[in-house]
């Protein structure tokens, strides 16, 4: 489905739809006061991280949107502006649901309901257990994903509906797409999609584009869970070249040796985050700017050391030119993530970088854009 900036604008059909995953973890709410003390958020995180070996780049601090609170509605607009200039043509939303407990919802709520931001979206239900991992505990269960049944399903998909029939929905071949952030936990996962897709076509829409996430080199396909594509998280740490060894050899030099959490080389793993050969409409990419999870995991997190604007425009490219056979309406490209602030990993501007992650990404937009209509 081109969309109708596309026409205005006589942009190219031909390029890929870029779509940004969104994090609404930037306002306190009950639970979280409960859990973690009174008036936690993301930012609590993300304002206490420390460099934890050398050439550590921690904290990250936010640049032009600075410290949000995502119930201003002044702020959703300016993020959905500052994507749309740059290139990103929707947001998918995380969504909770936990048995019919909803949480984090009210950012995408007022989205849904005041009609603004004009920018489209999607929903990606993360249907993972809630642990203590932020604060280290990881261990303790604070409130656990459970699958009651088909009346269960019935509802989610009821509460879901007015957003499937916004106007700012993004849709694939006229379906809005909904995304399941791992399909593999669900019982019965493929009888639950039919069923989904039923309920869709019963309340008016053409049926539902069902996509689920997977990580790392899984050897599975969509229709192993009734889905009509996978999202391909590629990243993963069994093959990559670590840099842990030359740190510690370093900070063995030091009185005491201290410990460190894992660390890779962004560098080296660009080939295997976007393999060229694994996208055909069906299996989406999913690239990943930067990442470092230590402000939530401590000694415990993963980083991808050296991370730069530069790093992730190969993985635009790569990405692009990987999708370049793949048919027009399926031409797709995730981003893990607009503003996931305490994995450090944004594209939304830091003091450090600015805005240069989002300026590799017009750039080569614009580049595809040009070199898609030379070819028209």
């Amino acid at each position: 489905m081109v969309t109708e900036r596309q026409e205005e604008s006589g942009e190219s059909k031909q390029s890929p739809r870029c779509i940004a995953f969104y994090l609404p973890q930037f306002h306190p709410i009950p639970e979280n006061d409960a859990w973690w003390g009174k008036g936690f958020t993301e930012w609590t995180n993300t304002m206490k991280a420390k460099p934890l070996f050398p050439l550590h780049y921690q904290p990250h601090v936010p640049a032009d949107l600075g410290y949000y609170d995502l119930r201003v509605p002044e702020t959703r607009i300016a993020q959905a502006e500052m994507a749309r200039e740059y290139g990103i043509e929707a947001f998918c939303y995380y969504h909770y649901w936990f048995a019919g407990k909803r949480l984090l919802e009210r950012p995408f709520q007022e989205v849904l309901t005041s009609r603004e931001p004009d920018f489209p979206f999607c929903v990606c239900w993360a249907n993972q257990t809630w642990t203590g991992i932020w604060h280290g505990c990881p261990g303790r269960i604070l409130i656990e994903q459970t699958y009651p049944g088909q009346k269960d399903h019935q509802a989610h998909f009821e509460a879901l509906l007015p957003a499937f029939t916004d106007k700012r929905y993004l849709r694939v071949e006229g379906k809005p797409i909904f995304i399941i952030y791992m399909p593999a936990e669900i019982p019965d996962v493929r009888n639950v999609m039919e069923f989904l897709r039923n309920l869709a076509v019963r309340s008016g829409l053409e049926g539902l584009f069902l996509a689920g996430v997977v990580f790392g080199t899984q050897q599975v396909a969509a229709a192993d869970f009734g889905l009509d594509a996978l999202i391909r998280t590629r990243f993963r740490s069994d093959k990559s070249i670590t840099w842990r060894r030359p740190v510690e050899r370093f900070l063995s030099l030091a009185p005491i040796k201290r410990r460190m959490p894992t660390v890779y080389l962004h560098k080296n793993l660009i080939s295997e985050m976007i393999p060229e050969r694994l996208y055909d409409g069906e299996n989406f990419p999913c690239l990943i700017p930067n990442w470092d999870n230590t402000p939530r995991s401590g000694l415990r997190g993963l980083v991808l050391q050296g991370s730069t604007p530069e790093l992730f425009r190969l993985q635009i490219q790569r990405a692009i030119e990987a999708m370049c056979k793949v048919p027009v309406e399926r031409k797709l490209i995730f981003i893990k993530s607009w503003n996931e602030w305490a994995e450090g990993n944004h594209l939304e501007p830091d003091l450090k970088f600015g805005r240069g992650y989002l300026q590799a990404l017009k750039e080569e937009i614009d580049k595809n854009r040009i070199l898609e209509k030379g070819r028209a």
